[in-house]
C-alpha cells in the first residue's frame, strides 16, 4: 500500500475514533424535572369522569364524588352527634319534616368549598365566607362555635372520611386544611 493511501486511511480511522469518542461539552445535559406534586383533589380521584350514583345518567368527576360522599357522611355523623346537633337545629328540623332542600344545599356548598380548597379547577365556591357562615347573622346557624365543638367537627369529619375508606394520608391532609379554618369559624 502506498504511503499516501496509508496516511489517508490512518487519518480517516483516527478522525472516526476521535470523533466517536469525543465528549461533546457543547450539549448541556438537561435534567429531568421532578414530577409535579399532585393536588389533594387529584389524589382523591381528580377529573376522571364516572357515573354519578345519586344522579343516574349523569357523569361526575371522581374527586368531586369522593368529596361529596365524605361531606354527606359527615353531615349524617353530625346529625347523630348530640354535641353538634344544636348548631344544626334548622337543618335537622327541615329534614325531620321531610324537606331535604337545606341538606342538598349544604352538601353542595360544602362539597364545592372542599373541591376548590383541595385544588379542583372545574368548580367555584360561591357560598358564604367562613366568618359569615358561622356567626349569629346566619339564620341557619344556631350559636357560635367554640374550640371544643370545632374539635368535635373535625372528629366527625374523620369519621365521615373513614366511612368512605379515604386513605389515612389524605385524611391527615384534609385535617390540616380544615385546621386552617379554625380562626374564622371559632367565634366564641
Amino acid at each position: 500500500m502506498n504511503t499516501l493511501l496509508k496516511g489517508t486511511l490512518y487519518l480517516a480511522v483516527a478522525t472516526a475514533v476521535l470523533t466517536g469518542c469525543k465528549k461533546d461539552d457543547d450539549d448541556p445535559v438537561t435534567p429531568t424535572p421532578p414530577a409535579p406534586t399532585p393536588t389533594l383533589y387529584q389524589r382523591l380521584g381528580g377529573t376522571t369522569m364516572v357515573n354519578d350514583p345519586a344522579n343516574p345518567g349523569t357523569m361526575i368527576e371522581t374527586g368531586y364524588l369522593g368529596l361529596r360522599s365524605v361531606v354527606d357522611s359527615t353531615i349524617f355523623v353530625i346529625a347523630g352527634d348530640a354535641q353538634l346537633q344544636p348548631y344544626f337545629a334548622v337543618l335537622l328540623a327541615e329534614v325531620g319534616s321531610g324537606d331535604l332542600t337545606g341538606f342538598a344545599a349544604l352538601s353542595e356548598s360544602l362539597t364545592e368549598f372542599f373541591a376548590v380548597a383541595c385544588g379542583a379547577q372545574n368548580f367555584t365556591y360561591s357560598g358564604m365566607n367562613m366568618v359569615d357562615a358561622h356567626n349569629s347573622n346566619n339564620p341557619r346557624m344556631t350559636g357560635l362555635v367554640n374550640d371544643a365543638d370545632f374539635n368535635r367537627f373535625v372528629a366527625d369529619l374523620v369519621e365521615g372520611a373513614a366511612q368512605n375508606d379515604v386513605p389515612a394520608d389524605i385524611v391527615t391532609d384534609i385535617g390540616e386544611l380544615v385546621e386552617t379554618l379554625r380562626e374564622p369559624i371559632v367565634q366564641q
